[in-house]
């Protein structure tokens, strides 16, 4: 593809971290039922593939949260635009999240589902950005630390495109500004 300036994970790394990973929290959670809470929409596909390394029961519900529209970076506003549809009192839930960058989205999330009373909250995420981050998170599974440059694929979008490409690249920067 034309706007792919390099390739910084394959899909057969993705695949293989994302493998490592079921198993952790498998480990982790052996005699427990998990709520899976899957932040739409960049977190989809790495929830279809972590869940099926998963071995211990699972339940999915999803949320959508904003704080990018179209821009390459996190505005800080935050705005839940699809909430959950079950209660997690009680649960042992883990976020599933596609990137966490400034940490601005996922401190609201954090204390928004902290007071919905979950038995324990987790934190998966497939990318870690660190060098982005104004709020610290504790998080507990981590995929790939990744370089503070904009990326796209496996979920990761630039305009609501380029999720359904199994790797994940930096573009070139003709395609967008940052």
């Amino acid at each position: 593809m034309d706007i792919v300036e390099s390739i910084l994970i394959s899909e057969e790394q993705l695949q293989a971290r994302i493998r490592e990973l079921g198993e952790e929290i498998s480990r982790d959670y052996a005699d427990k039922t998990i709520a899976l809470v899957c932040i739409l929409k960049g977190g989809l596909m790495f929830l279809c593939d972590l869940a099926k390394h998963i071995t211990p029961l699972v339940t999915y519900d999803f949320m959508s949260v904003s704080s990018y529209g179209d821009a390459t970076q996190s505005s800080g506003v935050v705005q839940i635009t699809k909430d959950l549809e079950e209660s997690i009192e009680g649960k042992h839930v883990i976020i599933v999240e596609d990137i966490i960058d400034t940490g601005l989205t996922l401190n609201y999330l954090l204390k928004n589902l902290h007071s919905r009373n979950p038995a324990s909250l987790k934190i998966c995420t497939l990318l870690n950005k660190p060098a982005n981050r104004k709020v610290e998170i504790p998080v507990d599974y981590i995929g790939f630390k990744v370089p503070n440059k904009f990326l796209v694929g496996y979920g990761l979008d630039f305009k609501q495109m380029y999720r359904n490409i199994p790797y994940i690249f930096t573009p070139k920067p003709k395609f967008y500004k940052e």
